[in-house]
């Protein structure tokens, strides 16, 4: 039976990973700040054949996720594939946004990424077996309105995690990094503005983007075929390739795009 760990789980992308992955070949192990919606996800994943297991996990504090850790790890023994999912994202200029927010996100999108997979690599070195992957963002492949902090703690999952990939590629060890577009989620809706509060509400972008469930599926068929990279969304994805094969051309487009 295969081990699953998808944090970030209880809605959005996580969740609908989650969805994806349970059959009765899998062991999911579901984690996010909410109980009751991971025990929703759970029962659905659970009626499709799969055994379930719900830890919560504040990725913003140590604490919790090294006793996430530990309680994951003496349960089911190892994990052979880490979706780190979880995190938060922002809507607010640069120069208004405080330095303490900036850290908040680096805290949850980063280092709370980070030392997860810091506290699980030791075991999939031990089996020589393994699987972990980022949710990044096409965010993540260039700096865009409204999302300094949240842009840089992308970029910076790919220095650490394509890092991981080559220091484990001879222990069996795969790495993907996923970057999504605009997807149908209500990440928008728990962004945090330069106050620290969340508006409540959908940016457009996402509401008119790719369905989550069709997302997760293509996240899904990527990590199967032990993907290195997966790009996922509509024509927004275009952004990703004009910034890298023709950078002028991006900084013509790039300034005038409504970041909602």
């Amino acid at each position: 039976m295969k081990t699953v760990w998808i944090t970030g789980a209880s809605s959005g992308i996580g969740e609908a990973l989650a969805k994806a992955y349970a059959g009765p070949d899998t062991r999911l192990v579901l984690s996010s700040r909410r109980q009751d919606e991971l025990e929703r996800v759970g029962t659905t994943c659970k009626s499709r054949g799969s055994e379930i297991h719900i830890h919560t996990i504040d990725l913003g504090n140590e604490e919790s996720i090294r006793q996430a850790a530990a309680e994951v790890l003496d349960q089911v023994g190892r994990i052979d594939l880490l979706i780190n999912n979880g995190g938060i994202s922002q809507r607010s200029k640069a120069i208004d946004t405080p330095i303490e927010l900036d850290r908040k996100l680096f805290e949850i999108n980063y280092f709370g990424s980070v030392l997860l997979t810091k506290l699980v690599l030791p075991s999939m070195v031990e089996a020589q077996h393994g699987h972990i992957v980022a949710i990044s963002s096409i965010s993540g492949k260039f700096g865009f309105h409204l999302r300094s902090a949240y842009a840089a703690t992308k970029h910076a999952l790919f220095g650490f995690f394509e890092t991981i990939g080559l220091e484990h590629y001879s222990d069996n060890i795969h790495t993907t990094i996923v970057c999504p577009g605009r997807i149908q989620t209500n990440i928008s809706k728990h962004a945090l503005d330069k106050d620290g509060k969340a508006p409540g509400t959908m940016d457009k972008g996402l509401a008119e983007g790719m369905d989550v469930d069709i997302c997760a599926a293509k996240i899904k068929r990527g990590i199967d075929r032990k993907k290195r990279e997966v790009l996922v969304g509509k024509k927004e994805l275009l952004l990703v390739h004009i910034h890298k094969y023709f950078p002028r051309l991006f900084w013509k487009i790039a300034p005038g795009i409504d970041p909602r």
